[in-house]
């Protein structure tokens, strides 16, 4: 699709650039990210306002290194060049690079030497402020037209402006949080001096996708795959404005979601939007299959393979779908950069049902897959969705499955699931629900003695695990002010009986896990 009034980020390979996106879009600005090696397409088929360049690994010094599509910068258009970015076009441009002999990283300060359309009422003459540095070559001579406008120790063109052409660049990286003001010198360039408005919102975006489900899908039927997480959520309330009873809802209860949280599915589908549902009660299938079986792989297979194989059982007695609905989110679907490969040919796919395409030869639906978490929590929001829903911390496919190391059996997910239902019920009472990543709890192999009503006990032992975090990628447990998890400890063992014992995870990610299966 076109999107004129969006920015086009071509991605160098830096650790960082979905952080360019998303500090765009925090300006209210459409962004999209596309490799080097297909930047050209992307700008052909975008048609942005303008274009960023990320930062990224290489040297522009070496042979075979990333470029700028011609396309680009023969367009006119403003460019903001970050870190490698700002290397290249120099390089491309007629300016210098030379390799730096240590190179600038972490924290530094630039030196504001001369106004810059960057800096509206940002930055000012004569100021110094903190940027985050990352790179080891350096900018030593600029391109004609090219005037600096910032220094810093390391970087005598921090920052430099073509007025003219609409061309700026930095060597440091505005996009992380180390640079206190950078989310503001983004915003300045996609506002004032590609000139768009901001405006981009999820109702917008909602009537957009609204109108291009209805193009793609036509008269045809939709299936979608109900996982009771946020994403499929979403993605079925959306298809479902768009083209009402042409979407059919399938959600495969196995049995190992938390508590109440299958009839909150049924509630929300059937009464709340009376959208279509096919409910099956997979719960004696899926326990049986796991009985005996201990290794956590073993267990994802077996119920991953399990709910394709009942999925398309009940695509069938539908019968007439030509199209499956999923989730997909934009973090899923960019593709990694690489440098001696050629273009990447490996997307990371997180899909609801994985796999299913490909046998049951259906076109995918995946309306979110524009968007981040928090977005998508935010356009479930704008659909009417229930905070209950688009807040909720993450839960895996797989469900209690992997939070009962050892053998899985009905006796044992009842204990935990009615366990975790009092840890959640606490720390929503307590107010700290939407401070935490993911709050669980585990119920381990393990038995150990108690005392309970001066009788001897012998039973399970639960472990909470509650953590923060910005992406789930790295983790901190999290620290309950205190008095909090002893009132849970007692709350579990006088109310859960198999408990006898609860303790608290402080392990951090890494070199832990989040999930400990």
């Amino acid at each position: 699709m076109e999107h004129p009034h969006s920015i086009l980020i071509v991605d160098f390979g830096s650790q960082v650039t979905q952080l360019i996106a998303r500090r765009v879009r925090e300006a209210g600005v459409y962004s999209e990210i596309a490799p080097f090696q297909s930047a050209a397409a992307a700008f052909e088929r975008m048609k942005p306002a303008g274009v960023i360049l990320s930062g990224g690994p290489a040297s522009v010094l070496d042979e075979g290194s990333p470029r700028i599509p011609q396309e680009i910068l023969e367009s006119g258009l403003p460019l903001f060049g970050i870190c490698y970015g700002q290397q290249a076009l120099m390089e491309q441009l007629g300016g210098t690079v030379e390799r730096g002999n240590s190179g600038e990283f972490g924290e530094a300060f630039i030196d504001i030497a001369d106004r810059c359309s960057l800096f509206d009422a940002v930055w000012r003459e004569g100021e110094r402020h903190q940027v985050w540095m990352s790179h080891g070559d350096k900018v030593t001579a600029l391109a004609p037209g090219f005037r600096p406008v910032a220094s810093s120790a390391g970087a005598p063109f921090a920052v430099i402006a073509d007025d003219a052409r609409r061309i700026y660049a930095m060597q440091f990286h505005p996009e992380v949080v180390h640079t206190p003001d950078g989310g503001k010198l983004l915003a300045n360039f996609v506002r004032h001096v590609c000139g768009l408005s901001g405006d981009w919102t999820m109702a917008e975006f909602r009537q957009t996708k609204i109108a291009e489900i209805r193009e793609q899908v036509g008269t045809g039927r939709v299936i979608c795959g109900l996982s009771g997480g946020v994403d499929s959520a979403v993605a079925a309330v959306l298809i479902h404005e768009a083209i009402g009873d042409q979407l059919t809802c399938v959600f495969v209860d196995h049995g190992l979601m938390r508590a109440g949280e299958a009839d909150q599915v049924v509630s929300l589908f059937r009464g709340h939007y009376n959208i279509p549902l096919v409910h099956v009660n997979a719960e004696t299938l899926f326990l049986s299959g796991l009985a005996g079986v201990t290794d956590p792989e073993a267990k994802r297979k077996f119920i991953g393979k399990t709910f394709i194989e009942v999925f398309e059982s009940e695509a069938k007695k539908i019968g007439g779908a030509e199209f499956l609905a999923q989730g997909t989110l934009y973090p899923d679907v960019i593709e990694s950069v690489s440098f001696t490969g050629g273009p990447s040919v490996t997307i990371k796919s997180h899909h609801n049902v994985g796999g299913l395409p490909e046998r049951m030869n259906m076109k995918l639906v995946e309306p979110l897959r524009e968007l981040f978490k928090d977005e998508v929590r935010d356009l479930g929001r704008e659909l009417g969705l229930p905070d209950i829903f688009v807040g909720r911390h993450p839960f895996p496919g797989p469900g209690l499955a992997i939070r009962i190391p050892g053998e899985v059996t009905k006796e044992r997910c009842d204990i935990l699931r009615k366990a975790d239902a009092i840890y959640l019920e606490e720390i929503r009472n307590a107010g700290l629900y939407d401070a935490i990543w993911q709050a669980f709890a585990v119920l381990l192999p393990v038995r150990s003695v108690g005392v309970m009503g001066d009788g001897r006990t012998y039973d399970s032992v639960l472990a909470l695990r509650a953590v923060t975090s910005t992406d789930g990628m790295t983790a901190q447990a999290f620290e309950f002010p205190g008095g909090f998890l002893p009132r849970v400890a007692t709350r579990v063992i006088n109310e859960v009986k198999g408990v006898n014992r609860v303790t608290y995870d402080y392990t951090s990610k890494p070199p832990g896990t989040i999930e400990w299966e």
